[in-house]
């Protein structure tokens, strides 16, 4: 020990260049390494930083031209090139977070600035307009209209290059009023503080027509492949292209964007994109909408997309001192959220939402590439970092695909009454077949089919809901189907339905191939344990591997979806194998806000039932002192299953069963994990093809009978489970609401539905007092006394809103109660409007 002190202490009284190139001798002098003997030790550093007392005791013995150095001279040598390796990364760790401080200071100091002015024009403008209230109070200034203007350029401005020219310029000086002016009034990313290790600075719109998010960042590049970084981009087609002034370029591009849920249709945009350079060596990519009918490639195809507007955005790139860039990235969108059912409306009104999706997913995937570059990134199984990205949009981009399910990928809804809770498709045309391997097993299957739902859930994690899905697969899933798809991937395997069967020992190893920079996303292959129950085959293992991502486990990301893909693989696990994923994708929606007056007006006027409530007294006027901690989520499930052409209805009723159980397992499960103080809802509470609306629907037309001494059906039609499909195909819009003291929808029939223009999930949204005008809600506060006591009432021809905001007309109304036989209480009111129609 007093050997290694006194070299430590020579260490610092020497330059530490040579300090490790000397060793000591029996005379206590020191004597320089030679050339070869540090050239003998550096080989074997390089292999073995800390070899033990064996392999450098080998070491001696192998290398002549180290005989004369005693073991422990051996010793101290790798343990100051240790110590110089560590002090050499620690200086470029600091060197580094020095360059990203000064840069970030730099941005702050910046944004102080725009702060500052914006301050500097509120208070003149506030000047002005006292100063205009004193000597003309009756007039109104016509001169602060908002500064962020975006006017629609029609496509006979962009017939020529002059007109397209006028419209980028146009673009790149509203662009930069954003990305380093005040047209947007910004607000700082939730949960996103600047720091050395953050990705950026990032800010969403406070208040402006559309959603808008910003980021401000360290990186040397940005791409413009959107579709490599994007999850949602589904194609990016530049259409054409012509230079414009100082090297930039002019790009009319389509672009589509795939929808979250089968609850909504997808997004397309038509835009121009303005690239070039400014005077001071920043490089701007700028992009705006063109209005038109741009349809893209396929006119077919566009029917299924919705026109979506994209304001000024873009990214400025400044070079930065010390090396790198800082880049300023503004997304700006108008997704129209008319198009979408009312509960899902927060999705696409959320600039949080386009933060995560678009303008944080563009800087994490930048300096991931970076980081993979520069050899920070150690990824599993030896796989390169490119062919693992490759893996993970391979699976995202099958899950979205899965989820929509274009008509010019193929895909096609099986025939059904509409009445199914779980929406099963069917694409003939896909064939799994790799390019390498062109005789691949899949390529004579009949082809593959979806099964896909989506349900409302209200109080539970989404990130703490896809974690227990991760990590306890067994309490969701069903080995043997797991089994089926698996056995699709191999040649010779077993054909549903006669497969061997296999029991699932429990076990799952999870193991990891890589993740983001951030955490956000993991990529992993997941081994299923299993062994064959016949006996012949008692010893052969029955494993299956998939390959999963996760994503959204963070409990603290604003605005992040929470998704759980796989796929079966190959326990070879081929580059370019073939890939089916299914999953989970859980967007949560932005939290209820505490009660309006205007709300808490509608609450006294329709607390209808507040008597009927059982439990302690509320006083309905206070309103719900713990809703603005409830959290709304739309889950969507999607599970893909391959299929022989003559096994096509057994795999759909197969699929149809197997997605069920695995809403019900969620249920459960999102029951058990919901925070304590809050009651989980899960929705649709009563799905068309579920056990309770069936019974739903017989105490509906009983109590229809029983109060009104009519059938509301044929007597032939209500026997049995046709009373289901019968109620629902009725041609009156019959609706069900709760008994609460706000009333809620719980089921309604396929006229009710379109009656209200929204969907199952939406429905439980929508409360009772939304439907009627104010003479209709009048019109039911007179009868409601009239319909307790006697069961029944008829409501006088009137007019009521869809969700679209649409009037909707009706001849007559009648509302009863609905009769639970068991205890003869009431369950719900229901009400059937006859002969509606759109006004």
């Amino acid at each position: 020990m007093a050997m290694v002190i006194q070299q430590q202490q020579q260490q610092q009284r020497e330059s530490s260049s040579g300090s490790i190139n000397k060793h000591q001798l029996d005379n206590g002098k020191y004597v320089r390494y030679t050339a070869e003997q540090v050239e003998a030790l550096e080989r074997v550093y390089s292999e073995c930083p800390k070899p033990s007392s064996l392999r450098r005791q080998q070491l001696i013995r192998e290398c002549p031209i180290l005989s004369n150095i005693e073991p422990k001279q051996i010793k101290v040598w790798f343990q100051n090139r240790r110590c110089r390796e560590k002090q050499r990364k620690e200086a470029s760790r600091l060197q580094t977070v020095n360059r990203k401080l000064t840069a970030m200071n730099k941005l702050l100091m910046e944004e102080n600035d725009r702060l500052q002015k914006q301050v500097s024009q509120l208070v003149c403008e506030n000047g002005y307009m006292k100063q205009q209230l004193r000597t003309a109070p009756a007039t109104t200034d016509a001169s602060c209209d908002s500064v962020v203007t975006t006017p629609q350029h029609s496509l006979r401005d962009a017939n020529n290059p002059a007109g397209l020219l006028s419209i980028a310029e146009e673009t790149l000086a509203e662009f930069l009023s954003k990305a380093t002016g005040t047209a947007v009034d910004w607000v700082q990313m939730p949960g996103m503080k600047p720091g050395p290790d953050s990705v950026g600075i990032f800010a969403i719109s406070q208040s402006c027509s559309g959603v808008a998010a910003r980021a401000c960042g360290l990186i040397a590049e940005i791409l413009k492949d959107r579709p490599s970084w994007f999850r949602d981009c589904r194609s990016l087609e530049v259409f054409t292209m012509f230079p414009a002034g100082n090297a930039g370029t002019i790009e009319l591009l389509y672009t589509q964007a795939y929808a979250p849920t089968t609850l909504a249709p997808a997004r397309d945009f038509w835009t121009l994109r303005y690239t070039t350079t400014l005077d001071n060596g920043s490089l701007v990519v700028c992009e705006r909408s063109l209005s038109g009918s741009g349809a893209g490639p396929n006119p077919a195809s566009a029917a299924q997309f919705v026109r979506a507007e994209m304001l000024p955005s873009g990214c400025l790139i400044r070079p930065c001192d010390g090396g790198g860039s800082i880049i300023h990235i503004v997304d700006h969108l108008n997704l129209e959220a008319w198009s979408v059912p009312e509960v899902l409306r927060p999705l696409y009104e959320s600039s949080k939402v386009v933060a995560q999706r678009m303008t944080i997913a563009a800087l994490r995937y930048v300096r991931q590439i970076a980081q993979e570059t520069s050899g920070e990134v150690v990824y599993g199984l030896g796989r390169q970092p490119a062919v693992l990205r490759t893996f993970s949009q391979r699976l995202s981009r099958g899950f979205n695909d899965a989820v929509n399910g274009f008509n010019d990928d193929g895909w096609s809804l099986m025939t059904c009454d509409g009445a199914e809770d779980v929406i099963i498709a069917v694409n003939s045309t896909k064939s799994l077949s790799t390019a390498s391997n062109p005789t691949n097993s899949l390529a004579f299957l009949g082809g593959i089919l979806c099964a896909k739902a989506s349900m409302l859930l209200q109080n539970v994690p989404p990130a703490l809901l896809v974690r227990f899905l991760r990590e306890h697969r067994s309490e969701w899933a069903d080995f043997n189907v797991d089994a089926y798809s698996a056995a699709s991937l191999k040649a010779g395997s077993y054909a549903y339905p006669g497969m061997r069967p296999t029991r699932f020992t429990g076990s799952q190893i999870i193991m990891p191939l890589g993740h983001t920079i951030e955490h956000e996303e993991l990529l992993e292959v997941i081994r299923l344990e299993g062994h064959s129950l016949a006996q012949e085959d008692a010893f052969v293992s029955r494993d299956i591997h998939l390959l999963q991502i996760c994503s959204g486990v963070d409990e603290n990301a604003v605005g992040a979806c929470s998704e759980l893909v796989f796929a079966p693989i190959d326990e070879m696990f081929p580059d370019d194998g073939p890939l089916l994923p299914s999953g989970f994708r859980i967007i949560p929606l932005d939290s209820k806000t505490p009660d309006t007056p205007d709300t808490l007006t509608a609450h006294r006027t329709l607390d209808l039932t507040s008597s009927l409530e059982v439990g302690p007294a509320t006083n309905p006027a206070a309103g719900d002192s713990s809703s603005c901690h409830h959290t709304r989520s739309v889950l969507t499930i999607a599970f893909q299953f391959p299929f022989e052409s003559n096994l096509q209805d057994n795999v759909a009723t197969m699929a149809r069963q197997y997605v069920r159980s695995v809403i019900s397992s969620v249920q459960r499960v999102a029951m058990a994990i919901c925070p304590s103080g809050l009651s989980p809802t899960l929705g649709p509470k009563l799905s068309p093809g579920s056990p309770e609306a069936l019974t739903l629907a017989h105490w509906i037309c009983q109590s229809y009978s029983y109060h009104l001494g009519a059938e509301l059906l044929r007597s032939d039609s209500v026997g049995g489970d046709s009373v289901l499909k019968n109620l629902w195909q009725h041609s009156d819009a019959i609706l069900c609401c709760s008994l609460k003291s706000m009333p809620v929808f719980i089921f309604a029939n396929q006229a009710g539905l379109d009656m209200l223009e929204t969907t199952l999930v939406a429905l439980q949204d929508i409360t009772l007092d939304k439907i009627f005008d104010e003479s209709g809600r009048k019109a039911l506060c007179a009868d409601f006394a009239k319909l307790m006591q006697q069961g029944f009432t008829y409501l006088p021809a009137g007019i009521c809103m869809s969700t679209m905001g649409r009037h909707v007309s009706y001849e007559q109304a009648v509302a009863w109660k609905v009769l639970a036989p068991e205890d003869n209480t009431v369950h719900c009111l229901a009400f059937s409007f006859i002969n509606w129609s759109f006004v």
